[in-house]
């Protein structure tokens, strides 16, 4: 029988198709009664074609991301699961899909090196795959923390932030998965990082506003997303001195229709006496010190008794100020 009519008539492969994007491996279809002269009919007919040794497709004529991606877990077969940045673009936490397909299998095997596939090998595989996601995946914890140790600090804030915001998961699993990584970058900054998202922060800008600002000039902690009246939140409320401070990063702030939020929130805000200052990636990024100046001397000019203090940093402008 033609393979194409076979898989139509086999329950059990035309499951595993459906399944599998299209796909079918050589394995499968001799295991459902498909004859080896079959599965080479439909490759010379090309109503079948072969995407990797062993792994057909189809449906000739499809190709996406799941068709590659599925046909490369099959092609590597047994236990294996998207890792890294592939997992995380199955999650939905990458914007762009990566050039190569990243691949976990467990540390007792061995997978033969070929071109645009990075495997990881792990010890821990069973507690790191998600158990029913497709196609097959790391958890969306140890996706966020599979990050190289030449990646930037600010991208691992990101993506800790996004994946808790959407949620994908909480800021208690994300210190779960880590306790399973001893070797992870960045880990110090993690543990910090995660503290802040746990306490509201939604973002790398209003984690970097806590971290660098306000914790390390000695301003006092703002309450994070402070509900303002009809569901409407701010960033950090200074309730004694009753200043908002918004940190715009990017999301919840794109566009026209976010600046006109934005400006429906700070009326909001002004009648009921409050100030809203707003503070910008370069001021938590590159300035953090000035920025930190100017937050003290608004709390100071609304009632706050204290003084911002020096942070490590050699040329902060408030150490250099108090010297001058």
């Amino acid at each position: 029988m033609r393979a194409d009519r076979f898989v139509e008539q086999s329950p059990l492969l035309r499951a595993r198709v459906l399944g599998q994007a299209g796909l079918v491996t050589r394995a499968q279809a001799v295991a459902a009664g498909l004859s080896l002269e079959a599965v080479r009919w439909a490759l010379a007919s090309r109503r079948w074609v072969a995407l990797h040794p062993g792994v057909y497709l189809t449906t000739p004529g499809r190709d996406d991301w799941e068709v590659r991606s599925v046909a490369v877990l099959l092609s590597v077969g047994g236990q294996v699961a998207l890792a890294g940045p592939s997992a995380r673009f199955a999650w939905g936490l990458e914007r762009r899909e990566p050039e190569t397909t990243h691949v976990a299998i467990p540390a007792s095997r061995r997978e033969a090196v070929r071109p645009r596939l990075v495997v990881t090998r792990t010890r821990h595989f069973d507690r790191q795959v998600h158990p029913t996601a497709w196609p097959h995946r790391t958890t969306v914890e140890h996706s966020v923390l599979a990050l190289d140790r030449s990646e930037p600090a600010d991208r691992v804030l990101a993506l800790v932030s996004r994946a808790c915001q959407q949620g994908l998961t909480t800021e208690a699993r994300l210190a779960d998965a880590l306790a399973l990584r001893p070797g992870q970058a960045h880990a110090a900054l993690l543990r910090e990082c995660l503290a802040d998202v746990r306490a509201g922060a939604e973002s790398a800008a209003e984690i970097r506003y806590i971290r660098d600002v306000e914790r390390a000039h000695g301003l006092p902690a703002a309450t994070r997303q402070a509900v303002l009246g009809q569901n409407r939140r701010c960033d950090n409320l200074y309730e004694d001195q009753q200043l908002v401070l918004e940190v715009d990063g990017r999301l919840g702030h794109e566009g026209w229709t976010g600046r006109v939020l934005d400006g429906v929130r700070d009326r909001a805000a002004a009648r009921q006496g409050r100030l809203t200052v707003r503070g910008y990636w370069p001021d938590v990024a590159l300035t953090p010190c000035e920025f930190a100046e100017e937050v003290g001397l608004l709390l100071r000019l609304r009632g706050w008794s204290g003084t911002p203090r020096p942070c490590r940093r050699r040329a902060c402008t408030v150490r250099l100020a108090r010297a001058a």
